[in-house]
């Protein structure tokens, strides 16, 4: 086999894990981004904020790709496993917990780049996440956990039972 055959045999090997990444990260930016739309929703109308800003819509999707990409992170960094002895939520809780903790801490980090872009030290911007509060820092994982499990719970089906049973069993089978 020469080189040009690796080469050849590698690539498209490549663009489909690529594509498939792409499309992974799409999925979830819906996913979160529909959660963070609605959050921000329910925030600006207890705020009684009229009429409703659309921006913060913009920020709810901005931030659901940033969160999607660090959800891919965890999960390159800690792949998900599934025991059929311990059954898919007994296998993930665990999982879930560190993906919350990768995540919150990926926040902090975000906070800190965000505050050195807009001129400001690296450690107060990131300490300032969740302003400073560190119950408001619990709120956020809780909410962002209640966000997380159910997508672990898909996935972790989906890798026990497969794609198609999986589409079967939430939408009906096409036979």
């Amino acid at each position: 086999m020469t080189n040009s055959t690796k080469n050849n045999t590698n690539k498209p090997g490549l663009k489909v894990k690529v594509e498939d990444e792409m499309k992974k990260a799409f999925e979830l930016t819906i996913y979160f981004g529909s959660w963070f739309c609605a959050i921000a929703f329910m925030a600006a109308t207890a705020l009684e904020e009229r009429p409703i800003p659309l921006s913060i819509f913009g920020f709810a999707l901005i931030k659901a790709g940033i969160s999607a990409k660090f959800m891919l992170i965890a999960q390159a960094a800690y792949p998900i496993k599934v025991d059929k002895k311990n059954g898919i939520v007994g296998s993930l809780f665990f999982e879930s917990i560190v993906y919350i903790i990768v995540i919150i801490a990926l926040n902090f980090i975000e906070a800190g780049v965000d505050g050195l872009i807009h001129g400001k030290e690296f450690i107060p911007s990131m300490t300032a996440f969740g302003s400073g509060d560190p119950l408001r820092v619990l709120a956020i994982s809780i909410v962002y956990w209640l966000i997380v499990w159910p997508y672990l719970i898909f996935v972790g089906f989906n890798k026990v039972v497969g794609n198609t049973e999986t589409l079967a069993v939430l939408f009906s089978s096409k036979k």
